[in-house]
């Protein structure tokens, strides 16, 4: 089952990294290209989907591996989620205008005066973060670590085990350039062609794709395809150190496995977990 932010939607599945035909023909893959990009999917509406097709799945006694590169959806499923109440876009308008106008440093400083464990778990430069504590806080009264305290939706403890993939940074850049070669060449600048036609919303999640601005800036004459070549890898190389980060700091107690070839992963993830037999496949289980 699919907890990756933008696999979910079908409109970008090459430059999204989707499983393909191949990898679908044999294994069962669950909340990967099911839903339209005009549709913003949240945390809390992918945990209610995945908590359902979960126990569809248990009950039919097949055990369910969840892989994906979000970790914030990794984390809502195994630990819940907290239902913070709406916050009006006027609060977000002012809280967005603050931050620019004070800086991160002061904004920092006033949100630790009334939520200081959010100011202390957020990472440097995670503007969106700081200004959702801030927002959160101004629009209910309370601040969000408050509110995080109060989850629910989680997996029963004990029913689930993680793994985390940690190969070796270097590799795993080499690989992501050569990928995103392979993207561009493979359907990537359709995709985006076709996304940008519809004219959705900007701030829709799957107009944030990485890698899509660059092919979107190529298409409108802003960049050479080299150039955007050059962008969309470096876009990557990006999101793998904050993906490192996430999973160093939020599920440090995880194994790691640091194989970089697939199959001596899954060979790693079995010797991981001993209950499971190779013989039942790539399409065999755990919980997450």
């Amino acid at each position: 089952m699919g907890a990756d932010a933008l696999q979910i939607y079908r409109d970008l599945p090459v430059l999204t990294a989707s499983p393909g035909p191949t990898e679908r023909k044999g294994v069962p893959h669950h909340l990967v290209g099911t839903v339209d990009g005009a549709i913003g999917w949240s945390v809390g509406r992918w945990l209610t989907a995945a908590n359902i097709r979960i126990a569809k799945l248990q009950e039919a006694g097949v055990d369910v591996i969840v892989v994906g590169g979000t970790g914030l959806y990794l984390e809502a499923l195994v630990k819940g989620i907290a239902e913070i109440p709406p916050v009006s876009s006027q609060v977000r308008a002012q809280a967005t205008e603050e931050f620019a106008q004070m800086g991160e440093a002061a904004f920092r400083a006033r949100l630790a005066g009334v939520d200081p464990a959010a100011a202390d778990r957020i990472l440097p430069g995670d503007r969106q973060r700081l200004v959702r504590a801030w927002e959160v806080f101004v629009g209910s009264g309370r601040p969000l670590s408050d509110w995080r305290t109060r989850r629910q939706g989680g997996l029963a403890p004990g029913s689930w085990r993680g793994v985390r993939l940690m190969p070796p940074r270097e590799a795993l850049y080499s690989r992501c350039d050569a990928r995103y070669i392979e993207m561009i060449h493979g359907g990537a600048i359709d995709e985006a062609l076709a996304l940008a036609s519809r004219q959705l919303e900007p701030s829709l999640p799957v107009c944030k794709a990485v890698g899509l601005r660059p092919v979107l800036s190529h298409l409108a004459g802003l960049m050479s395809l080299k150039e955007a070549i050059a962008a969309g890898q470096q876009e990557t190389r990006n999101y793998v150190k904050r993906q490192e980060v996430w999973l160093r700091g939020r599920m440090a107690n995880w194994p790691a496995i640091t194989d970089i070839d697939p199959d001596d992963q899954w060979r790693s993830f079995l010797a991981l977990n001993p209950d499971l037999t190779a013989s039942r496949g790539h399409g065999s289980s755990v919980r997450s």
